[in-house]
């Protein structure tokens, strides 16, 4: 048996177990085959019950701003997983389908549905949909976090600085190896009288937009994850802490896109981390706990994540103050979104994003508050910020992301000098790159991506 903190386990209804022919896990937000509790707690009830664990995964056909770059790196991820769930004796399905309404057609011959945890709106309102509507038990499994949310705190937090000690306190509880467990019934074609395709299949039978091309230089699925995480830890974090915040230099260990999709498990990542006792450690420890953590906080507790109504009364009252202050540019979407503005170095990063799928986190802060600079209204900033990281960023469309944006209009900031348009709202400018980094060698290496 694993070790799975009861904490991580929720019953989302209190029905009876059926009498079924398997065990459903109800694949969403942890698209991996490994270092997965919800997939390890699936595999156990179905040994309790002596029967065979399957799969199941909808794929909406209208994700929220998803587009063909954000649904080939999960389809291609996936593929891998259907492969290496196979390997375990574990069934793999895939369907173009909504993904609550699908799940339910499939449980009519389930003893009882596992499902991990998401935390966005839309992925709440599905699991709810789904424990109304099924006979059989719906039990949720938190494994895309470390410390389970409500563990680490009860409510909204304020700054990274109310939140870092509650996380810390709990953490010795939950960084705790999370060891595969065989299955005992393996079976891994329980799904084979349905007409499941590949999930490459799937992708070209997809109404999307297809003008947002996928990206070449990272590869999608969690065997891919491992690589490019372990290639960090060997090269990367030991000058983590001096050089993850020089755009110039481009020390990061570009695992969002996989966290994002959950491809790769924070905990498996953080475990390592503290293992290499590298000076890097408490730095990136920092953002993967702390940071990331609190974005789950943020989304979970705050209903306005995605709009200006999610910031502090400070900001809001200082924003509001200073809305009709003159700007001495003004761009429109399409301006932003086609970089071009006067800025070589704003037009540099979302230049980066739009051809990377990724933008350098320093840049990502610089990049926000320009929009707010340079918008006609508050809210029309944060209405394109989120347009356009959710349109082009691998790691859009997540916590993270949300959280970043609204971090550039005053979330989980304190009050600063007052100015004009950001009023009391921290500012960067141009002359701060200057200052800081080779900024033009960071503009000469994103003009030479293809």
């Amino acid at each position: 048996m694993t070790m799975i903190e009861n904490s991580r386990i929720k019953r989302l209804n209190q029905n009876s177990i059926q009498d079924g022919d398997f065990v459903l896990y109800w694949m969403q937000a942890s698209q991996r085959p490994n270092y997965n509790h919800a997939l390890e707690y699936g595999i156990e009830l179905a040994n309790k019950y002596m029967q065979p664990l399957a799969v199941y995964v909808g794929v909406s056909p209208s994700y929220p701003e998803a587009n063909l770059r954000s649904y080939s790196f999960m389809l291609d991820g996936l593929e891998k997983t259907c492969d290496a769930l196979f390997e375990r004796g574990i069934s793999f399905g895939i369907e173009l389908s909504s993904p609550e309404i699908g799940i339910v057609k499939h449980t009519r011959s389930a003893s009882l549905v596992v499902v991990d945890r998401g935390y966005l709106r839309h992925q709440r309102l599905w699991r709810m949909h789904v424990a109304e509507r099924v006979k059989c038990p719906l039990i949720q499994v938190e494994t895309d976090v470390v410390v389970p949310l409500e563990v680490a705190s009860p409510k909204e937090e304020y700054t990274a600085g109310t939140f870092r000690p509650k996380i810390c306190r709990a953490l010795d509880k939950y960084l705790v190896s999370l060891k595969p467990v065989s299955i005992e019934n393996p079976v891994p074609d329980v799904f084979r009288h349905d007409s499941f395709e590949r999930p490459s299949k799937i992708l070209s039978s997809l109404d999307i937009d297809r003008r947002i091309p996928p990206v070449n230089w990272l590869e999608s699925g969690y065997d891919s994850a491992l690589d490019t995480f372990h290639s960090f830890l060997d090269g990367g974090l030991d000058i983590f802490e001096d050089l993850r915040n020089d755009p110039s230099e481009n020390h990061l260990s570009n695992m969002s896109p996989y966290l994002h999709f959950g491809q790769i498990s924070p905990l498996y990542m953080a475990l390592r981390v503290l293992d290499a006792e590298s000076p890097g450690t408490a730095s990136y420890i920092e953002e993967l706990l702390v940071r990331r953590e609190l974005s789950m906080n943020f989304v979970y507790y705050n209903p306005h994540y995605d709009t200006l109504q999610c910031l502090p009364d400070w900001a809001k009252s200082t924003l509001e103050i200073h809305s009709a202050d003159k700007r001495e540019y003004i761009y429109s979407l399409s301006e932003f979104e086609n970089a071009e503005t006067h800025d070589s170095y704003w037009n540099a990063a979302q230049k980066e994003m739009v051809k990377c799928g990724k933008m350098h986190g320093y840049m990502r802060m610089y990049w926000g508050k320009k929009i707010l600079e340079w918008s006609e209204t508050p809210e029309i900033a944060y209405q394109n910020a989120i347009y356009l990281n959710n349109k082009y960023e691998l790691d859009g469309r997540d916590p993270n992301g949300y959280a970043g944006v609204a971090w550039c209009f005053g979330k989980h900031d304190r009050a600063w000098k007052e100015r004009p348009i950001f009023g009391k709202v921290r500012y960067m400018n141009a002359r701060g790159l200057e200052r800081k980094f080779d900024i033009d060698r960071y503009v000469k290496r994103i003009d030479t991506i293809d």
